[in-house]
């Protein structure tokens, strides 16, 4: 038996063929190269043709997963993904379910977030575990979140969008776009945050960041400047731990985790920080419940989000095989 896992970026996709121990056994990838609407479509049922080439493999396969990096709604089969013009209520599920023409192989997808934190269920640091949380920190924030074993999703499937987490009673005009959270600690995020500190604050005049051009400024100039006990960059990722710190409080006091993983481009170089991260945490959280979470970097890296994929396909197999 074997499943199929396509995880889909903002620049790229990759697949994958595994059997059901998780072992891999094909993997491509391709960039997106700024296509738009049907023709990221068209690239994914492409991507799925190349990990089925011949008739046997076919044969095997019985459900395929994939990670978008958006919302998907499981009842119309239909996704939004913000990064991909076109993608507003995209027909997913059905233009692949057309394109295999076979009903014996399930289609299921699901929000990155959500994938990451199953990848990481299966192949990673949570295995075994059955209350965990995959906090992914890149361009945006998003948090995966499994309960007793089960992802949760939410009424209309937005369950995760940790950017807009509220942490600061003062509110800023860009929390209507970006959220509280993610407009400190995501990776645009820090840049941004950079930026006005170098263009607005003279006290910053000796930062060795002005040797970049604002606009390219981004998280690894900020972390290569910290490591270097850069000011201006200090007092960046000072703020992003305090953000990092309070969110994580709340997550452990809202769902008593068993686990935190922290993922996503941004750690990364914040893995170093993970202890201080944690000790913020303390600070704010329900005493019992953060005694008892580990704080743990992503084992899976950048291919979270394509083994969560695959362990997608095989929890509806399961399903399926055992009528659960």
């Amino acid at each position: 038996m074997l499943i199929i896992g396509i995880d889909l970026g903002g620049t790229k996709i990759s697949g994958a063929v595994f059997d059901e121990n998780g072992k891999q056994l094909y993997q491509t990838t391709h960039l997106l190269n700024r296509r738009e609407g049907s023709e990221v479509g068209q690239l994914i049922t492409e991507t799925i043709r190349e990990l089925l080439p011949t008739k046997t493999v076919l044969s095997a396969v019985q459900a395929i997963g994939i990670c978008v990096p958006g919302i998907s709604h499981t009842k119309t089969g239909r996704v939004w993904v913000p990064n991909i013009p076109g993608w507003e209520s995209y027909p997913l599920q059905k233009e692949v379910e057309d394109f295999l023409n076979n009903p014996d192989i399930h289609v299921k997808i699901a929000s990155d977030r959500s994938c990451y934190i199953l990848g990481e269920l299966w192949k990673g640091v949570a295995q075994g575990v059955k209350d965990a949380l995959f906090v992914a920190v890149g361009t945006g924030i998003g948090i995966g979140i499994l309960a007793n074993g089960q992802i949760l999703e939410g009424h209309t499937y937005t369950s995760g969008a940790a950017g807009w987490m509220a942490l600061d009673p003062k509110f800023e005009d860009d929390y209507v776009q970006y959220g509280c959270f993610e407009s400190c600690a995501s990776g645009n995020g820090i840049a941004r945050c950079a930026r006005q500190l170098l263009q607005g604050n003279a006290s910053f005049k000796e930062s060795i960041l002005h040797a970049y051009p604002i606009d390219k400024i981004t998280t690894y100039e900020i972390f290569k400047a910290w490591e270097m006990n850069d000011p201006l960059a200090v007092q960046v990722i000072d703020r992003a731990v305090q953000m990092w710190g309070m969110a994580a409080a709340n997550l452990v006091s809202l769902f008593n985790p068993e686990i935190i993983v922290w993922g996503g481009g941004v750690f990364g170089p914040a893995k170093k920080l993970i202890d201080r991260i944690y000790q913020e945490a303390r600070r704010w959280a329900q005493p019992i419940a953060i005694r008892q979470v580990r704080f743990e970097t992503s084992l899976l890296k950048g291919e979270a989000g394509l083994h969560g994929a695959g362990y997608l396909a095989l929890m509806d197999w399961e399903k399926r095989k055992y009528n659960l």
